[in-house]
């Protein structure tokens, strides 16, 4: 310990071996230690004694559209990472689409990343995007340090990201697999999806029918029998059909290689709440009713579903019209997710310590970043020091996303993140933000 900086102590750390009171020693921006809680501090070391506030290890998100540069009026790295710190994540990883150029190619990686460099208040990494014609590029971009590769099987939304028919995706994942990459996924199924009832107008209900469970199980069911043949590893992104589950289970089963992921808004909002005309709760698969709420929750128990990420995708707010049918489709929600996530954890029976595994530990190891995602010696010493018993009401206008639109508004939840900190540099501490320190991250060959 003689070497250490700073000293964080708690009465409450999370560590891979459970919760304990302990004494963190940091060194370099690494956590050098972890040791119990009355261990001298050398006189060279800063204390920080946070008292009975939960020390977390920070949270990485691994489902962030940014958006920048070309929509930054929707998003940008400035306030997105501020948000993301404000709520105790220390890494995101940016999706390659709804930014101008999207990130298809290694000259779109770069234009991305000098666009970040300056603006980034947490560590960021940068997903890459496979499209029908750039089959050519993934093993660049890969070489290039993406961490995997986004693909959609019905549209996107956005004419500069089209999705992959069944041939198409057979290529890319072909392709994918021969370098042992990832390929993420958003599954519905096109031909469901055209098929279901299209209505328009403000009435929740036409929306969630016009996106019904089968297009999701049925776009799924392709992925995996696609995963199996090429035994090439998969992850279904935002999941929010409980019918997929036992389709996931059994791929495991019989040796798929396949991760899941669901967000804070699946887990937390339900169908039956959201009022006629509230696109902010708009979202592609959409919120479904509970009793679908509580297979999720059941899979995250199990371990079916393996992490909770946001998929922030924010707009701005004149695009969240009160038709359905055409307001933009995403939630924004870096800021909240921890608190979303844990208020709904709590009253479930689950611990900090669950929250953790979901929000930090599964992701980091998704896109392999070995030095985040846990409290010990060796790893970054990025934390969040939550409150987890204070309450807050969501005010959209205390929120650091660009667009302060929110399907949270007026919600009191449970869990006020006190700082946040990065590699042992304290970022956010009761609303104040120091100026940009994010790296920019590479995938680990």
């Amino acid at each position: 310990m003689s070497d250490a900086e700073l000293v964080l102590r708690s009465t409450r750390v999370i560590t891979p071996e459970g919760t304990r009171a302990a004494s963190v020693t940091v060194s370099a921006g690494k956590i050098t230690a972890v040791l119990p809680y009355d261990a001298d501090v050398p006189s060279a070391a800063r204390l920080e004694d946070l008292g009975d506030d939960v020390l977390l290890p920070g949270l990485v998100d691994t489902h962030v559209h940014v958006n920048d540069p070309g929509r930054t009026e929707w998003e940008g790295f400035w306030t997105a990472t501020r948000a993301a710190a404000a709520g105790g994540i220390t890494t995101l990883v940016d999706m390659p689409l709804n930014s101008l150029p999207p990130t298809t190619t290694v000259d779109h990686l770069r234009t991305k990343r000098r666009v970040a460099a300056d603006k980034a208040h947490v560590d960021v990494g940068f997903w890459g995007g496979a499209l029908p014609d750039n089959v050519k590029d993934l093993r660049p971009l890969h070489d290039a340090g993406v961490f995997g590769f986004k693909a959609f099987l019905s549209p996107s939304g956005v004419d500069e990201f089209p999705h992959l028919d069944q041939e198409q995706l057979a290529r890319s994942l072909a392709e994918i697999a021969g370098f042992d990459g990832l390929l993420i996924v958003h599954a519905e199924d096109p031909h469901h999806l055209d098929a279901a009832p299209q209505h328009g107008g403000p009435r929740y209900a036409d929306f969630l029918a016009s996106r019904p469970r089968d297009a999701e199980d049925t776009a799924v069911a392709s992925l995996l029998a696609q995963a199996k043949r090429l035994h090439a590893r998969v992850h279904v992104l935002h999941l929010s059909s409980g019918d997929a589950l036992p389709l996931i289970a059994a791929a495991r089963a019989e040796g798929v290689r396949v991760t899941v992921e669901t967000c804070p808004h699946y887990l937390t909002l339900t169908a039956e709440e959201v009022p006629d005309g509230a696109s902010e709760f708009k979202c592609c698969p959409p919120i479904r009713e509970a009793a679908n709420q509580d297979l999720l929750w059941q899979a995250l128990a199990d371990g079916t579903i393996d992490c909770v990420v946001t998929d922030h995708s924010p707009s701005t707010a004149d695009l969240k019209t009160d038709d359905f049918a055409t307001a933009w489709g995403g939630i924004s929600g870096l800021q909240l997710s921890l608190a979303a996530v844990w208020t709904e954890a709590r009253r479930r029976g689950h611990g900090l310590e669950d929250v953790v595994r979901w929000m930090s530990t599964r992701t980091a190891a998704l896109v392999g970043l070995a030095e985040k995602g846990a409290i010990e010696a060796g790893r970054d010493a990025d934390f969040a020091v939550l409150a987890p018993d204070e309450t807050f009401t969501v005010d959209p206008a205390a929120l650091q996303h660009r667009n302060r639109v929110t399907a949270y508004a007026g919600k009191t939840l449970y869990g006020v993140v006190k700082s946040t900190w990065l590699r042992g540099e304290r970022i956010v501490a009761d609303g104040g933000f120091t100026e940009p320190k994010g790296r920019l991250l590479t995938r680990t060959p």
